[in-house]
C-alpha cells in the first residue's frame, strides 16, 4: 500500500519565522502534536509538542522570544508519496521518529504519515485476521 493512501493531506504547517507561542495556540486549535515548517512548499523542519516541552518550557525559553527555527528538527525524515508503508516503518525505526513528511516527485509538501496512522492501519488488518480466525473455528 503506497503511502499516499495512508498519510493525511492536512499538513499543519508554519513559517520559521513563527512564534512558539503560535505554534503552541496551533497545536491546541488544531488538536495535532506537530508543526512542519516550510519553505516554498518544502519541509525544512517540524516541532512536536514534546519539542515545545523539552526545548522551551523545561529549559526556561521565553516562547515568545523564540521560533521555530529556534526549535525545531532541521531536514527531517521525509517519504515520497509513492513509498509503501512497510518502508514507513523503516524509516520511523531508523530515524526514531513518529511523525514523516509526506513529499511529492517535486519535493514538495503533501501530506504527513504518523506513527499512530501506521498503528491504525495494522489493527484494522489484525481484526480482518480474527474475523477470518472466528469464522473458521470449529465451535466448542
Amino acid at each position: 500500500m503506497p503511502v499516499a493512501d495512508l498519510a493525511r493531506d492536512d499538513v499543519v504547517t508554519a513559517d520559521a519565522e513563527a512564534s512558539v507561542d503560535e505554534l503552541a495556540s496551533t497545536l491546541k486549535e488544531r488538536n495535532v502534536g506537530s508543526v512542519v515548517v516550510t519553505r516554498d512548499d518544502e519541509s525544512v523542519g517540524i516541532v512536536t509538542d514534546r519539542d515545545l516541552t523539552v526545548r522551551v518550557l523545561a529549559a526556561g525559553i521565553d516562547p515568545t522570544d523564540t521560533t521555530a527555527a529556534d526549535v525545531m528538527t532541521e531536514d527531517p525524515c521525509t517519504i515520497d508519496r509513492r513509498a509503501g508503508f512497510y518502508r514507513a516503518t523503516e524509516l520511523m525505526s531508523e530515524h526514531g521518529v513518529r511523525r514523516l513528511p509526506v513529499h511529492d516527485e517535486d519535493g514538495d509538501l503533501v501530506g504527513i504519515l504518523t506513527a499512530d496512522d501506521l498503528t491504525e492501519l495494522l489493527a484494522d488488518e489484525m481484526d480482518g485476521v480474527a474475523e477470518i480466525i472466528r469464522a473458521q473455528r470449529p465451535p466448542y
